[in-house]
């Protein structure tokens, strides 16, 4: 049984860092492309980051490069999202996806692209 789960959400005032954590089992993780998602109030889903499998290629939305990064612990089954430079824009509920059965390599960008959800993590950015 898939299943993922966010952790390391939290407060924090503009500038600082928080680092979150998606849990992940019921599959190898370096097999699947995991990606990370923030979801504002009367936003859409809006892709941050993603790690591709087999050789961990990354991608970032424009608004976070410099400022995130994303990486893998295939040993303890953990991803990780650093951020940096926090800013009160970055408030939001913050997800971890796996997509599955991509091809190797593959960076997926989209809410349709991914099968399975963990349940979120809070991030607000305010003084």
């Amino acid at each position: 049984q898939v299943r993922l789960v966010e952790s390391g959400g939290g407060l924090v005032q503009p500038g600082g860092s928080l680092r979150l954590a998606c849990a992940v089992s019921g599959f190898t993780l370096d097999y699947h492309a995991i990606g990370w998602f923030r979801q504002a109030p009367g936003k859409e889903r809006e892709g941050v980051s993603c790690i591709s499998s087999g050789d961990g290629d990354t991608y970032y939305v424009d608004s976070v490069k410099g400022r995130f990064t994303i990486s893998r612990d295939n040993n303890k089954n953990m991803v990780y999202l650093q951020m940096n430079s926090l800013k009160p824009e970055d408030t939001a509920v913050y997800y971890c996806g796996a997509a599955v059965g991509l091809r190797v390599g593959a960076r997926p960008t989209q809410p349709t692209d991914y099968d399975y959800w963990g349940q979120g993590t809070q991030v607000t950015v305010s003084s």
